[in-house]
């Protein structure tokens, strides 16, 4: 090898170096922000400035991604979702006020809209989750536990569910994070003996209240047709007094009526009754004079 050829490899490994060097300077840097991440910079340990952070109706394309650069070896990156995240609660088992034991799954849906105060008091996404996991297990325990079962399946789920998401909220933004929705997946009875004395319960409890109903629809049917007879008597007495030989006539036909059978109490002919034509009980076939 001549010395020109020893020369020019010594150049390229040389060039080769100073390419690298330059690609780690660059990458030390510079760095790109997608649209889906806020990132953190932490200087010295501490956490100092936030690029692309999460601001509400914000437009797409017009955020803050995009090149960012820092100072290498004094500020680092810590990068932080910024779309919706989620997690699921442990099958949690809770008792209702109707004493029915339910075994609820549920999860949550929530978003970091504070990298800064998530970095300070959690450290992480994963740690945010786990402190807000036995958060929703204790609210959904403590609102169930207010409710009986059938406020699960009634327009009342929807107040159940606010008050759950309102006070993980309350916790989630200590942590620099947002709920955006708590949901339960399923609310079943327990498998086995417990199941059957549930149905069994759930049974006896809605025939007590079909009885009260009922009752309830004989006492108001009862009132109201005494209110008609005391209106109706009293509309009787009133006529009556304006005209008594109305009256008489009246009472007269009511008897005639149930006397000769005409109302279908009995079948006709199954009495017979012998009167002179002028009988008194009869005033009322001769006519006025």
């Amino acid at each position: 090898m001549s010395a020109f050829d020893a020369f020019m490899s010594r150049g390229t490994i040389g060039w080769a170096i100073g390419a690298i060097a330059a690609v780690v300077v660059v990458t030390s840097v510079f760095a790109v922000v997608p649209e889906t991440q806020q990132v953190l910079i932490v200087r010295v340990g501490k956490p100092a400035h936030v690029y692309n952070a999460y601001k509400p109706n914000e437009e797409f394309g017009r955020t803050g991604a995009g090149l960012i650069w820092r100072v290498p070896f004094v500020e680092n990156i810590v990068r932080v979702d910024k779309r919706v995240l989620d997690f699921d609660m442990e099958r949690q088992s809770v008792l209702s006020t109707d004493q029915l034991r339910l075994e609820v799954d549920a999860y949550a849906r929530y978003r970091i809209v504070d990298p800064l105060r998530m970095a300070i008091t959690a450290g992480s996404e994963r740690r945010v989750s786990d402190a807000l996991r036995p958060i929703l297990g204790s609210s959904l325990r403590n609102e169930l536990g207010k409710r009986p079962f059938a406020a699960l399946l009634s327009p009342e789920r929807g107040a159940l569910m606010e008050n759950i998401e309102g006070r993980l909220n309350r916790v989630a933004r200590q942590y620099g994070a947002e709920i955006v929705d708590v949901r339960i997946k399923r609310a079943d009875l327990p498998d086995g003996t417990p199941l059957e004395s549930a149905f069994n319960r759930m049974r006896t409890a809605r025939e007590q209240e079909a009885r009260s109903i009922l009752a309830e629809g004989r006492k108001q049917a009862q009132i109201i047709t005494a209110e008609a007879d005391a209106q109706a008597a009293g509309t009787y007495a009133e006529s009556f007094n304006k005209d008594p030989d109305f009256y008489n006539f009246y009472r007269a036909m009511q008897s005639y009526r149930i006397t000769f059978g005409t109302d279908g109490t009995e079948a006709p002919g199954s009495s017979n009754a012998i009167l002179s034509p002028d009988n008194e009980y009869l005033r009322e076939f001769r006519g006025r004079r």
